[in-house]
């Protein structure tokens, strides 16, 4: 296929990027950079922001696209509770100038990059795509937001697509050559790792009174690999006029914040001083996947399910990047 992939310059978009290359797809990155990295970009890269509709119809004009990764997408929980219009702007607007310059274009097949954060405090874990939708952020509320145009898109305009609703993203490929490199790091494992590597004191952990066994927020760790996997199965699903799916892209299996620390602690070696703090407003005691529907109706299943081998990846990427060994 020729495949136009939005945001395929960062994290989760340059992992997906390669796995449709080493598949035999053509590949074209469209990417702002604002997150992104240049530098990381195995194939032809497009600078520019969706809401620029004369660049995006080059683009898509200029070559018979059979599809549109889209990963593009601001994604820090906290700026959007501050900063909501950005969100507003970014991740529903300008995917609407997408859309539309999809359908002036004749691409009719979209994979969307969305999040269990749609989810918001779900009523019981693990969580199906049936569970009720009551995001607790701004930046959940716009992810939410594109899949219902998505839907409506569908029925009007047969412009058929797939939502993929991430849990946590981790790890990085395994041979060490692509990984994480957010500014500012979120994401727990490497904000662990940074310590194991003598960069921070201490990891903070958030609450240890939560109703968990260990009394700490329980999270369902999804190797960024089986994340790329699951798009490349998502492009052969949406064979059915009017298509408009969603599916749940995790493990199926939790691992708490004291899990995920002695994780990192046996695959490095290393002390991790933690430092327990109170709560952050909006952190659901347990967040994890039921992932029977993607199994079933895709045949996908995820490589990685133990949380060592998730974060010995992400060790191997960080550890010469920090100068430490491996």
């Amino acid at each position: 296929m020729q495949l136009l992939v939005t945001g395929g310059a960062g994290y989760v978009g340059g992992h997906a990027v390669r796995a449709l290359l080493e598949a035999g797809h053509e590949v074209v990155v469209f990417d702002n950079l604002v997150y992104g990295h240049a530098e990381t970009v195995p194939c032809e890269l497009v600078t520019g922001d969706l809401s620029d509709r004369p660049l995006l119809d080059s683009v898509l004009g200029g070559r018979s696209f059979d599809a549109v990764l889209h990963f593009a997408a601001y994604a820090y929980v906290g700026e959007s509770v501050t900063e909501p219009a950005k969100y507003w702007r970014n991740n529903v607007a300008a995917g609407i100038e997408l859309l539309d310059a999809m359908r002036a274009n004749g691409v009719k097949r979209l994979v969307f990059s969305s999040t269990c954060a749609t989810y918001g405090y779900p009523d019981a874990v693990p969580v199906t795509e049936d569970e009720s939708k009551k995001p607790e952020s701004p930046y959940g509320e716009s992810k939410l937001t594109f899949e219902r145009v998505l839907a409506s898109y569908a029925r009007a305009y047969d412009l058929r697509s797939v939502s993929l609703r991430y849990f946590n993203a981790a790890g990085a490929r395994p041979d060490g050559t692509l990984g994480e490199d957010h500014d500012p790091e979120t994401h727990l494992i490497p904000l662990v790792l940074r310590v194991a590597a003598g960069l921070a004191p201490s990891i903070k952990v958030f609450g240890t009174d939560y109703p968990t066994p260990d009394s700490t927020c329980i999270r369902d760790y999804i190797h960024v690999d089986d994340l790329a996997s699951a798009h490349l199965l998502a492009l052969t699903a949406m064979e059915e006029p009017g298509a408009c799916l969603a599916f749940n892209v995790g493990t199926g299996r939790g691992y708490s914040v004291r899990e995920i620390v002695e994780a990192c602690r046996r695959v490095t070696g290393r002390e991790i001083p933690v430092e327990e703090v109170e709560r952050r407003p909006g952190d659901p005691a347990a967040l994890f996947a039921n992932n029977s529907k993607i199994r079933e109706e895709l045949g996908w299943a995820p490589g990685y399910v133990d949380a060592e081998s998730i974060v010995a990846t992400a060790w191997r990427w960080h550890a010469p990047r920090w100068g430490v060994p491996a």
